[in-house]
């Protein structure tokens, strides 16, 4: 006999509901100093850039064309080194943010200025057509146990 769990395959994205449960969290608590988000966004750079099946080139070749300008690896990796950083100029974002599949940096931001990033509607769709999966394969589970319990009590 299998065992099932019902929740769904490890995901690096965080449900809504885990999402919507942060919020208090996430929020910004006006201390001072609290806005300098700087090694904050560094860390989220790199761990989207670490969690990216693309090199640095290739994200840079891919930010390049969506944003209309010559973006290097050796740009990135100044943006994302701890001495002597440079800042991720703020119109990039949206483009790194979409080349490596990743809100990290943008949900940095969001919390310092008090706001929420929630995911579109595409990430909600898959997050629902997980559920379908995990609830028809419990299901089935269901049915068989069912079954195995007539054949035990026959």
């Amino acid at each position: 006999m299998s065992t099932f769990n019902l929740q769904p395959k490890a995901d690096p994205q965080p449900s809504l509901l885990d999402l919507l449960q942060n919020l208090a969290a996430a929020s910004n608590n006006n201390k001072e100093g609290s806005s300098r988000v700087l090694e904050q966004l560094q860390a989220a750079l790199r761990t989207a850039i670490k969690a990216s099946p693309l090199s640095r080139h290739q994200i840079a070749g891919e930010m390049s064309h969506l944003v209309g300008e010559t973006i290097t690896a050796e740009i990135i990796d100044s943006w994302t080194r701890e001495k002597d950083p440079r800042h991720i100029p703020a119109e990039f974002l949206p483009a790194f943010c979409l080349t490596t599949g990743s809100r990290g940096p943008i949900e940095v931001l969001g919390r310092a200025a008090g706001a929420f990033v929630l995911p579109g509607p595409e990430v909600v769709r898959a997050e629902i057509r997980r559920w379908d999966e995990v609830m028809a394969h419990a299901r089935k589970e269901k049915q068989r146990r069912v079954a195995f319990l007539k054949e035990i009590e026959k």
